[in-house]
């Protein structure tokens, strides 16, 4: 089980790492000696493909987990994800960078992301600590921005933009061997279908029960906000500080902020799913994290502000991915999980593209991220009350989970 585990913390842990650095390269990108000749409008369209991209496939890429099985899916996510580092680090134009950045990390991460780590994760060990070992998952997974963004930094700083890209690339081979030894877990066989379970059932009758499912329509209208919000600050705040005035660094050392508190919340996410109502902790975290937007972007930043706020928000962060996939085992079984996360992860990346992209408009317009914050701020408070709203309200057995500690 152990190894089965790591290799696919691992694969997480680069493909979203790397992912969540990339708005480090947007400054010298789109303006100074090492432009391209693209604006930040540009750049942003590129990040929106990835994340519209990598909802599209994320369903269609479960189905095949299903049915083919995780280990051809990762790897040729992992090799896709280093030509495309490759592509981008030689990029001399706007086609280069939607395409690398764009569309073809956005299709590797439907393949390398957390529906099929996480569903890897589930095959492998018994349903009692399912959700305490989906939160270690998610915070080893959580390492690759402690790593990737220094790295990234250092390399653009001292080198150039591209250098930095490059040394991606290098950490994205690790993925490779990576994904093979997480492949193991399509040799561990499913368990017999429970009473009330998917399992048995075809992949379109599961996607009918999910579409009727209130709780889980609900849950996916939530994550959708949650992507809104994490892709903006991932893709615009090393921008707003620019903007500020703050160190370049200043970016790394929050993105390294975000990663590390990432394991603490993630583990304390996964823990607490296992004890209390999945669904009511998810609207919990969306009004807490949203309140905490609100504070930061009130006041003009300082670096002491920036990395307390790195560290709010990293621990609210990747605390959403094991309960998102512990209610998806519980309400549609294992069989499927892959796929029926994808349907909710569609959303979420719904919200990622309007994140990036959206937020790369308005400032074009404006010339500045105020409407975006506070826009981004309103959903997510109406997100997170309704999700808690409709938590209280449904029935046990309906994917609400348990409401006392066990």
């Amino acid at each position: 089980m152990w190894p089965i585990l790591v290799g696919a913390a691992t694969v997480l842990s680069l493909s979203l790492g790397l992912r969540q650095s990339l708005g480090l390269f947007m400054p010298p990108m789109t303006g100074g000696p090492q432009s391209i000749g693209i604006s930040v409008a540009d750049f942003t369209a590129a990040v929106a493909v990835q994340n519209l991209a990598w909802g599209l496939l994320q369903p269609l890429a479960g189905a095949c987990a299903a049915r083919i099985g995780f280990r051809p899916l990762m790897l040729a996510g992992g090799a896709l994800y280093v030509a495309a580092l490759v592509l981008l680090a030689s990029a001399q134009g706007l086609l280069a960078v939607v395409l690398s950045a764009g569309v073809m990390i956005g299709a590797s991460l439907a393949c390398t992301g957390s529906a099929l780590t996480l569903s890897v994760a589930t095959r492998v060990v018994p349903p009692a600590s399912r959700s305490l070992v989906l939160g270690v998952v998610s915070a080893m997974g959580s390492l690759g921005a402690m790593v990737a963004a220094p790295i990234g930094q250092s390399l653009a700083a001292a080198q150039g933009w591209r250098w930095g890209v490059g040394g991606f690339a290098v950490l994205a081979l690790i993925m490779l061997p990576a994904a093979w030894i997480a492949g193991r877990a399509d040799k561990v066989p499913l368990p017999k279908p429970a009473a009330g379970s998917a399992d048995g059932d075809s992949a379109r009758q599961v996607l009918g029960q999910a579409l009727r499912s209130t709780p889980f329509l609900v849950m996916s209208g939530a994550y959708f906000v949650c992507g809104m919000q994490l892709v903006f600050l991932t893709t615009h705040l090393p921008a707003y500080l620019a903007i500020c005035g703050m160190d370049p660094m200043l970016s790394a050392q929050v993105l390294g902020m975000i990663g590390g508190f990432n394991v603490l919340g993630s583990l304390f996410f996964g823990w607490a799913g296992g004890r209390w109502n999945k669904q009511l902790l998810l609207g919990l975290l969306y009004t807490a994290r949203s309140l905490v937007l609100a504070g930061y972007f009130i006041a003009p930043p300082t670096p002491t502000s920036t990395l307390v706020f790195a560290a709010i928000m990293g621990f609210l962060w990747l605390g959403v991915a094991p309960l998102v996939s512990g209610s998806v085992a519980e309400m549609f079984g294992l069989r499927w999980q892959a796929m029926v996360q994808g349907v909710a992860f569609f959303s979420h990346q719904m919200g990622s593209f309007l994140g990036a992209f959206g937020g790369g408009l308005l400032y074009t317009a404006l010339g500045n991220y105020e409407l975006s914050w506070r826009l981004g701020v309103g959903i997510g408070l109406v997100a997170g009350l309704v999700q808690i709203m409709v938590a209280v309200g449904t029935p046990p057995g309906e994917g609400r989970g348990r409401l006392v500690p066990a």
